[in-house]
């Protein structure tokens, strides 16, 4: 039978000192010393007969086999996590912790509907509910950070089940120069004027999605900073259509059409980060939330 020449230990420290920024960093986020993290490092590099780390000025950067062999030791170190929190689950009634992340974006009357019944039901567990945006959310999946995650984007090897469809549409003040266009607004002219955006929660953002021409941009934390802005004639926005709707109806808000794009529209899904070892909670709350999506989905029944 094989015997692993390496421990898990050995793997976790290595991660510490390239996500914490280095030896010292790392010694006090894991509460050891320095040197013993040294010797972790440099023992596993023997052992493996391979380099991990190398010393660039002051600081150890991963040499090539170092970040291959790095991203597999955090599959590795994962599944044990999910292995030990799954025999916590089956060892117990109930999760002590649930966290859900919900995107910004997502109607929070909706998810609201299904947390009253889950609150009688939940045996005391506690719910930790983050606010995400855009690679934010998507960092909650694969990081799996969260239990559960309603996301507008499911990345690759996992699974969404859809919930309703998200609308967003393009706002300024009745006051503001682009709100008396009489004509479809053309991106170019729409790039000279301040943009208002919403920031992505994500450490590692990835512009690739929204129109981001505009140089001239303010970054916000929420949908409600960029209202209170817009109400008082300050830039542009992209919003989801239910957080302005009564403010369009009620003509305090005006809606703006970009020449070759009448409004973008999103679908929202409902991710379990971890299917295999969900627990009693999660399966409850996932449930609830289910039950209150807002989209028709085919039948399949008569194929």
């Amino acid at each position: 039978m094989y015997r692993p020449k390496s421990t898990l230990e050995q793997w976790r420290i290595l991660q510490a000192v390239i996500d914490c920024g280095g030896y010292a960093q790392a010694a006090s986020a894991l509460n050891k010393s320095q040197s013993s993290l040294n010797h972790a490092v440099s023992k596993l590099q023997a052992m493996l007969d391979v380099q991990l780390l190398e010393v660039v000025g002051r600081k150890a950067v991963l040499t090539d086999a170092g970040e291959v062999l790095l991203r597999r030791s955090r599959d590795l170190t994962q599944t044990v996590a999910s292995l030990e929190q799954l025999a916590v689950n089956i060892n117990q009634d109930w999760e002590p912790e649930i966290t859900l992340a919900v995107d910004l974006a997502f109607p929070r009357d909706i998810l609201y509907k299904a947390l009253v019944p889950f609150l009688p039901n939940s045996r005391a567990s506690r719910l930790r509910i983050i606010d995400t945006v855009l690679t934010g959310t998507s960092d909650a999946i694969v990081d799996k950070t969260a239990d559960l995650v309603i996301s507008l984007n499911v990345p690759k090897g996992f699974l969404g089940e859809p919930l309703t469809n998200i609308a967003f549409v393009l706002v300024c003040s009745p006051k503001h120069e682009l709100a008396s266009t009489p004509h479809a607004i053309s991106p170019d002219t729409l790039s000279q004027h301040l943009q208002l955006v919403i920031a992505d929660t994500s450490p590692t953002p990835e512009e690739t999605q929204g129109w981001l021409k505009s140089e001239n941009r303010w970054t916000l934390s929420q949908f409600d900073s960029a209202i209170d802005l817009l109400l008082q004639n300050i830039g542009f926005c992209w919003l989801p259509v239910h957080k302005v709707e009564d403010l369009l109806t009620t003509k305090r808000l005006q809606r703006l059409t970009i020449e070759g794009s009448e409004f973008k529209q999103s679908s929202s899904f409902l991710v379990v980060t971890q299917p295999e070892s969900k627990g009693p909670g999660v399966r409850l709350l996932e449930k609830l939330i289910l039950q209150q999506r807002q989209i028709d989905l085919p039948c399949y029944e008569n194929l």
